[in-house]
């Protein structure tokens, strides 16, 4: 009995090699943040048997009640930072929430895996390789592409200098130049291989004593046309390329690679990360660099609130309702509170950026933008108060159309996150009825597109 298997899918790639398939990022990132959750299953009023299951599901949390996990941390106050250098913490972090970024990398810490892939540990090329090569061969397309056309603009040239020396009527020229659409990277490597070195047609009116016209294609009325040296000098450059001899310091560096690389990737969090782990969730622990020790939870909001001007605020100075972090924390605190995954909007232009299951899964929906709002009697109570509210409110429309623009250009809507800013107050070690005092509003703004808006 014969068995077929199924076909497999090339991709993109097509005869170069299938595509290598993703990793099973819903399984990777089953967890939306990392805490140990009782799942406890339904009650059916049917079905007896349900709440008996429930109860063995209560009895086995009271036997043995899942461990929580608590991470390590450490507050750099040279760079007002918190990094993360257990790996297996790292993995934890960002497989459970996305939180952070590794040092090394662009999102996800992969900085370990590219560097073996690199060095060729791993089966495998890196997504810098594969780039890499893509922009090579598309250069190798455009430079026989180029190498093509001037070939025929010299055929056409000689033509055209027979016809007149003739005096006869050279037809139009129709069709010289080949399309791009039609020209590959294959059909171009195969053309300059079957094509002999020796029949490549000499430049007229080339003269060896001149280099720089050597680049330039004359004609009889004295036009030319100019390439570009690469064009020209392609084939000796590959050709030579193969002779080079490597340096014994580079074999030695290149013996010295296989060894296993060690990790020098931390994972970087964000203050609002950070603080979210540690107050919100429990199951970080961010110790101070210079004297090792932990930090308490309401020591780390003063820390990371002096932290957040630069140069960084005196540990003795009091805090104010409207600080960076106090306004950054509650709108993030806000938004993870209700499922969304924040992430930094630097790139775009904004605060943060706002994912409705990760960055691995899609790009993000929503940009958001932090302002303050001093609605409150008392930021209007004197002259002096006025005048700094109406600082803090100092934007201009332009400002606002630019970065609706960016967002409009990246298919992303922008959000207006208002900050009620309350009063200043003397509660400063009830970090709950410190944030609870503040509210926030979400303002969704879209770009008017008059192509899109017409009936």
């Amino acid at each position: 009995m014969e068995t077929s298997s199924p076909p497999s899918k090339a991709g993109p790639l097509g005869k170069r090699g299938a595509r290598p398939g993703r990793p099973n990022y819903r399984h990777i990132h089953r967890h939306p943040l990392p805490v140990n959750v009782l799942s406890v299953p339904p009650v059916i009023p049917h079905n007896p048997l349900s709440i008996i299951s429930v109860a063995l599901s209560y009895l086995t949390f009271l036997i043995s009640p899942p461990r929580q996990e608590v991470y390590s941390a450490y507050f750099d106050s040279a760079t007002s930072s918190i990094h993360v250098t257990d790996e297996r913490a790292i993995q934890a972090l960002w497989e459970m929430g996305f939180f952070g970024k590794g040092t090394l990398s662009r999102s996800q810490p992969s900085w370990l895996e590219r560097e073996k892939k690199r060095r060729g540990l791993l089966g495998g090329s890196t997504s810098e390789e594969a780039t890499r090569k893509r922009r090579a061969e598309r250069r190798e397309l455009k430079l026989e592409r180029a190498r093509v056309e001037k070939l025929a603009i010299e055929e056409r040239l000689k033509a055209e200098a027979a016809a007149k020396e003739s005096g006869s009527v050279l037809p139009a020229a129709e069709g010289h130049t080949i399309p791009g659409e039609k020209f590959s990277v294959k059909k171009a490597m195969e053309a300059r291989y079957q094509q002999p070195r020796s029949q490549t047609p000499s430049t007229p009116n080339d003269d060896a004593s001149t280099p720089a016209d050597s680049t330039r294609t004359r004609t009889p009325n004295g036009k030319s046309v100019r390439f570009a040296p690469v064009v020209q000098e392609k084939e000796v450059v590959l050709s030579s390329a193969a002779s080079l001899q490597l340096p014994d310091s580079i074999l030695d560096e290149d013996e010295a690679d296989e060894a296993p690389p060690e990790n020098e990737e931390h994972l970087q969090i964000s203050n609002e990360e950070a603080f979210f782990l540690v107050y919100s969730l429990g199951v970080l622990q961010v110790f101070d660099r210079d004297e090792n020790k932990a930090i308490p939870t309401s020591s780390l909001f003063q820390l990371l609130c002096n932290h957040s001007y630069f140069p960084p605020r005196s540990a003795s100075a009091e805090l104010k309702p409207d600080d960076p972090f106090a306004m950054s924390y509650v709108v993030y605190h806000h938004f993870r509170s209700i499922g969304w995954v924040v992430r930094s909007g630097v790139k775009f232009g904004t605060d943060y950026l706002l994912y409705n299951r990760g960055p691995v899964f899609s790009h993000a929906e929503f940009a958001v933008i932090i302002l303050p709002s001093y609605s409150h009697s008392y930021w209007s109570e004197t002259e002096e108060r006025r005048e700094y509210t109406t600082s803090q409110h100092a934007r201009s429309w332009w400002w606002l159309h630019c970065v609706n623009r960016v967002q409009a250009q990246v298919k992303k809507s922008l959000v207006l996150c208002y900050v009620e800013v309350p009063p200043p107050t003397s509660l400063s070690n009830d970090i709950g009825a410190l944030l609870g005092r503040y509210r926030v509003r979400e303002f969704l703004l879209r770009r008017w597109i008059p192509n899109r808006s017409r009936d």
